[in-house]
């Protein structure tokens, strides 16, 4: 095809979707694909996890129709696998594969039969000179009351530990210094086959690569006491840990339909810290799910303040069509979520600067990476805290021991 037919890809939502619109472009172009700023074809990658961000992909996918109306628009992911035929009514968009069948838009665009769709789609990100996101487990069979991820990902299934094994090996080869393991339920890796994720971070461990590894994301009731002291010991993985709480009340928890007890979380939190008091700990938290009081949202905030946890990812509560929790009687009003967010948003930056503050004068691992603004590069330590210093082109994917000071960092948002 010698680049005779091109494309371009829009990503939106997770970085599982970033790892693999990335893997998908790299394929195209090993088949002949050329990416063009005018291409041939637009892919746009979706995502679906609120209203929200089924906005902004018919807002996108609307955008690029006007900028490129002869291009032929494939929408992939999560909002193609809920609504195909609503997407396919869009002007400009003439298919849609949902995530078990995205690789299926390559032989699309060679005009091929399509082949069947396979059990699990291997992906990594290498567009980054310095880090990959690697895809190794999809799907979830959690069904949380108020997530549409499940419907639209699937059953949850896994890649192979040798699978993800030689995929780290290749990553590295290409000079990468980090792999950040994803997935939509990621410590449900290999349950299935009668593999856990300890098992596979402990293959992984044994491989003795020179290469740092970070956990996206973990279920608290998955974060087994064999994963923290693994990562305590481990000279490769890193001080970070994204646990998703989802709400701090137990009445609340138990209308998603999550697994354990803020009780049960917070303990899971202490250990972690027990083990590893650098660590980085992240959460998830939703504002505003149905039937949360005022006072459940108040002593919930006074639990978050005590918890030794470094940040949240705050989300508003977004109705989801032909979820359990889009009919539950008790919806907040938006302003009354608006806030609980803001209120919580604030909570999270006054935690977030104080862990800072906290390794102040410490010396940790650096991976500068190749951000340049206003003559400034970032990285990020092995517990993640975002440093920034002056830009020095021989720096970039370096790893470097570095002594923490305040003018150092750079608390903008990931």
């Amino acid at each position: 095809m010698q680049n005779l037919v091109t494309f371009s890809i829009h990503t939106l939502g997770c970085k599982l979707n970033f790892s693999e619109s990335s893997d998908i472009a790299r394929r195209l172009e090993e088949v002949g694909f050329g990416r063009s700023e005018c291409p041939d074809f637009l892919l746009v990658n979706s995502c679906a996890v609120t209203a929200v961000a089924e906005k902004k992909v018919r807002n996108l996918v609307a955008h690029l129709h006007r900028e490129l109306p002869d291009a032929r628009i494939v929408v992939l992911g999560c909002y193609a696998a809920l609504r195909p035929q609503e997407i396919l009514k869009w002007p400009g968009v003439v298919a849609t594969f949902g995530n078990n069948d995205k690789l299926n838009v390559i032989p699309f665009m060679q005009n091929a039969a399509l082949p069947a769709a396979p059990p699990f789609f291997a992906a990594f990100s290498s567009s980054d000179r310095t880090r990959s996101f690697l895809k190794i487990q999809d799907g979830c069979d959690y069904h949380c009351t108020y997530c549409t991820v499940w419907k639209a990902r699937g059953e949850s299934r896994s890649d192979t530990i040798p699978h993800v094994l030689e995929e780290i090996r290749r990553i590295v080869s290409m000079g990468m210094k980090e792999v950040n393991l994803t997935g939509v339920n990621l410590g449900d890796f290999g349950r299935h086959d009668g593999h856990g994720f300890g098992e596979l971070l402990e293959a992984i461990e044994a491989e003795g690569l020179e290469v740092r590894i970070r956990i996206s994301s973990i279920e608290p009731n998955l974060l087994t006491e064999d994963i923290i002291q693994l990562a305590a010991r481990s000279r490769i993985i890193m001080p970070h840990f994204h646990i998703p709480l989802q709400s701090p009340c137990n009445r609340v928890l138990g209308l998603m339909h999550r697994r354990y007890t803020r009780e049960f979380f917070a303990e899971k939190v202490r250990r972690v810290k027990e083990a590893m008091p650098h660590a980085c700990i992240a959460m998830d938290v939703i504002a505003g799910f149905p039937t949360e009081t005022e006072s459940e949202f108040e002593e919930g905030l006074q639990f978050l303040e005590q918890l030794p946890a470094s940040y949240f990812h705050v989300f508003t509560y977004s109705r989801r069509p032909a979820t359990p929790a889009a009919e539950m009687d008790g919806q907040v009003p938006p302003a009354v979520k608006k806030i609980r967010t803001n209120r919580l948003i604030e909570l999270s930056d006054r935690k977030k600067w104080d862990f800072y503050r906290s390794q102040i004068g410490k010396v940790r691992p650096v991976l500068w990476e190749s951000e340049l603004k206003n003559k400034m590069m970032c990285g990020f330590t092995d517990n993640y805290v975002k440093l920034k210093t002056k830009y020095d082109a021989s720096r970039v994917n370096l790893v470097q021991d570095i002594e923490i000071k305040e003018d150092m960092f750079d608390l903008r948002s990931e």
